[in-house]
């Protein structure tokens, strides 16, 4: 599947992709030759994206400048960068180096973290975080188009109190726009994300419950005068291929008890954006269980008491047949690309998206009602 950026753009300026059917996506972290060669076989394979993650290990945009040399078509994401931890004029700096070196391949994903990485990590205040997103999409869309940098917003106030005059950036706008793509899972980040992204990048998300998510995406695109069809709609999923439909189903009770750290122990009790989306789709009772299973320290007793569909409705896992399955289900969704996760060794991993990359085209190329 070939990609090219189209002479329109998005209303927000982000560059519209011509493309046909569904694409794969990698997640990599880009700090070892393995995975410098893994993604470089992942963009020969057809993959036409690789997403680098950022928690509070190694930053996300260093090694994508890596990868933008090592590479010539794969569009470079980051999955995700933290708002908050960079200043947004910073942030646009780094973005604007790397949609520079990389010849316009840039996606820029933006996400709020939460409280502990935030304040425990950053030492900056979880405050506002929507206002925060908002007002950090603006800025850099401001600095990356060359306009003078006056801001005045709720979370960031440029110049800082009035005093000064704007800045302009020195570098040249970017060309093309860098697209923006928002990692949103609470109806309101939902609904902003519809509102000003380019872009969403979901999170514990069941095809069979889609409109829990995209109803709120649809209504912050009717308030952005738009429809979501002018969004690309993005999805990691965990990708693995077994011989047989029984070992597939016990990939999928493996991956549901690595849930229940997600569940037990990612946020506090009124606070955890994973457990609202799972309770959103039906499983709030088995969310509160877990979740107070592992605040007891019933660590097992905890990953037992994760539904067996939290792990395998998720991800793509099992045997070809099975993995279309599912694919047609995100098809059907309408969810345009699947960012791989794909474990083990080098060559396997290669293996394993090729066969994505097969299967997705085949899905993509079936007629659909």
């Amino acid at each position: 599947m070939r990609l090219a950026f189209a002479s329109t753009s998005t209303p927000f300026g982000g560059p519209r992709l011509l493309s046909v059917g569904m694409q794969v996506g990698v997640s990599a972290s880009g700090l070892t030759e393995d995975d410098v060669t893994f993604v470089v076989e992942a963009e020969r394979l057809g993959a036409t994206s690789v997403w680098v993650p950022e928690a509070w290990g190694y930053d996300a945009l260093t090694p994508l400048a890596y990868l933008a040399a090592r590479t010539s078509t794969i569009r470079l994401a980051t999955g995700i960068v933290q708002v908050g931890a960079r200043s947004p004029a910073m942030l646009s700096m780094q973005a604007m180096s790397v949609q520079a070196m990389s010849g316009g391949r840039l996606l820029l994903g933006l996400g709020s973290s939460g409280p502990r990485v935030m304040e425990g990590w950053h030492g900056v205040p979880f405050e506002r975080p929507l206002a925060a997103m908002r007002d950090t999409i603006d800025i850099v869309r401001k600095v990356a188009a060359g306009e003078r940098l006056v801001h005045d917003g709720r979370a960031y106030r440029l110049p800082l109190h009035g005093e000064g005059r704007g800045i302009r950036s020195m570098a040249p706008p970017t060309e093309p726009p860098i697209p923006m793509f928002i990692a949103s899972l609470g109806p309101k980040s939902l609904e902003l994300t519809g509102e000003i992204a380019d872009g969403w990048l979901g999170n514990a998300f069941m095809a069979e419950h889609a409109d829990v998510f995209l109803d709120a995406i649809r209504a912050g695109c009717v308030r952005g005068g738009r429809t979501i069809d002018e969004l690309e709609l993005v999805m990691p999923v965990a990708v693995e291929f077994t011989p047989d439909e029984a070992s597939g189903e016990a990939a999928g009770r493996r991956h549901a008890d690595g849930y229940a750290f997600t569940i037990g122990a990612m946020g506090t009790a009124d606070q955890n954006f994973y457990n609202r989306a799972f309770t959103e789709q039906g499983y709030g009772d088995d969310v509160a269980a877990v979740y107070d299973l592992w605040q007891a320290g019933r660590r097992e007793e905890a990953a037992a008491r994760v539904p067996f569909d939290i792990g395998f409705k998720t991800n793509l896992l099992g045997t070809p047949d099975m993995v279309a399955k599912r694919v047609r289900r995100y098809r059907d969704a309408g969810i345009e690309t699947l960012q791989a996760k794909v474990g083990g060794p080098l060559q396997e991993r290669i293996d394993t998206v090729a066969q994505l990359v097969e299967i997705v085209h085949e899905v993509s190329a079936e007629p659909t009602s």
